[in-house]
């Protein structure tokens, strides 16, 4: 890790309301600290791709507010329990192209496989294509272009073939 990555990360973890991160890799180990109200996160870091992965927990909060706020949708819960959910591996901005000029990776009604690329979450300046796991019809694009995400957060709804 470099010394711009250090900076970007301090940026992120200030932006992001977290008191204290502490990455630890193979022979380096980086605690930061800020004046913030104290915000428990603890997270171990596999690979440095997913050094922007740290603040995961961050998002507890904002799930029990989609749990609270999603009981009056349980009506409608028959009707996307046939679908798969592709989630976001990472906290980011998603994007749906890769470029404003660029045709987007998927459109609702798009057929997918395996290795498809659905779009790009883009965090720490590090642009990650997200490919679908799983054969299927998109029926929805759940997020909007330019967006944040949180990791675990639903991106598309996919229909199996």
């Amino acid at each position: 890790m470099d010394i711009k990555q250090i900076q970007d990360l301090i940026r992120f973890v200030s932006k992001a309301g977290v008191n204290e991160v502490s990455i630890e890799q193979e022979n380096f180990k980086i605690t930061i600290k800020t004046n913030q109200a104290p915000t428990i996160v603890n997270a171990t870091i596999p690979t440095p791709q997913a050094v922007s992965a740290a603040p995961a927990p961050v998002a507890i909060p904002q799930v029990a507010e989609q749990a609270t706020a999603s009981a009056p949708a349980a009506a409608s819960a028959p009707e996307t329990s046939n679908y798969i959910t592709i989630k976001s591996p990472m906290i980011g901005t998603f994007y749906r192209s890769a470029g404003p000029e660029k045709p987007v990776f998927a459109n609702v009604g798009d057929e997918i496989k395996p290795g498809t690329v659905l779009c790009i979450v883009e965090a720490m300046k590090l642009f990650n294509e997200i490919e679908s796991e799983v054969s299927g019809r998109i029926v929805k694009v759940l997020v909007d272009n330019a967006s944040p995400v949180e990791y675990d957060q639903p991106l598309f709804l996919v229909e199996p073939v």
